[in-house]
């Protein structure tokens, strides 16, 4: 009998719907009948701490119980939302060595943990769908390609514009503009960098990519891809520039290669990008 993929499920930014558990673990036995993927839900998934999926404490106990946890092979985050970064100092600390060989898969708020684990080269964390995106509209195609990535290593499930050989990492704008200059910014040289924001005003996306471009490490980066920056909401007066222009200018004044458009954003359509070598 083939040993089964087993993948545990934490959050450790905002609270979860009770019901998600349910529906892609339904969804994982339609596409795994014969048992050989297994999630492990992390009861810490259900608690409920005003905004967050319990506090600060108990979520970092549920993300080091997971990913020391030497039975599970993966660390697949429930929702992103806010919370990680308060918690990744913690998270980080707690490591053991059987944290070491996961995979760390995620994205969003997410971003301020595979940083810190980038940084200091544990794991491999990959900027991919979360498990309630099931809620999204096509989100269990989305949460499906996760899985593949986990269970199979299929690269179809790779944002199409990496090429083997290359250095990637992605991350939600305004995250990493808030991560950089802190103890969980890792080296990104020589790594094609790839950005996706939503329900951000534009002149915060201008204000962050000024940021980020500023950063002497981000300076080292192969070049700057732009994925999707959806929702953005009406400004009174219009900014009037896209988001795909505002990053093309910062990329210019900073002197870093802008590389075109990357398949990624809060949606089902959000391809993974695997920190590091490709």
């Amino acid at each position: 009998m083939v040993k089964p993929v087993r993948i545990g499920v934490v959050a450790p930014a905002s609270r979860i719907d009770p019901a998600v558990p349910a529906e892609v673990e339904a969804l994982v036995a339609r596409l795994y009948p014969d048992g050989r993927v297994q999630l492990v839900f992390d009861p810490q998934c259900l608690l409920t701490d005003n905004h967050f999926a319990g506090d600060d404490a108990a979520r970092a106990g549920g993300f080091l119980r997971v990913a020391n946890d030497p039975t599970l092979d993966a660390l697949w985050i429930a929702r992103g939302g806010y919370g990680s970064n308060r918690i990744a100092g913690t998270v980080l600390a707690g490591l053991t060595d059987a944290a070491r060989d996961k995979i760390y898969l995620g994205y969003s708020d997410l971003g301020f943990i595979l940083a810190g684990l980038h940084r200091q080269g544990i794991g491999r964390p990959v900027h991919g769908p979360a498990a309630h995106d099931i809620r999204r509209a096509g989100g269990e195609a989305a949460v499906a390609r996760a899985l593949a990535w986990i269970v199979d290593g299929d690269r179809t499930a790779l944002e199409p514009g990496l090429e083997p050989g290359q250095k990637a990492a992605a991350f939600n704008i305004t995250v990493l503009s808030q991560l950089l200059g802190t103890d969980l910014q890792p080296d990104l040289t020589g790594h094609v960098l790839l950005l996706e924001d939503v329900g951000e005003y534009m002149y915060r996306l201008d204000r962050s990519l000024f940021h980020i471009t500023s950063n002497p490490g981000i300076r080292n980066v192969a070049g700057i891809r732009l994925g999707r920056c959806s929702d953005i909401p009406e400004n009174d007066p219009d900014f009037g520039m896209t988001a795909e222009e505002v990053c093309r200018h910062w990329c210019e004044r900073s002197g870093i290669p802008y590389l075109g458009r990357a398949d990624i954003g809060h949606d089902a359509d959000n391809k993974l990008v695997p920190f590091g070598l490709i």
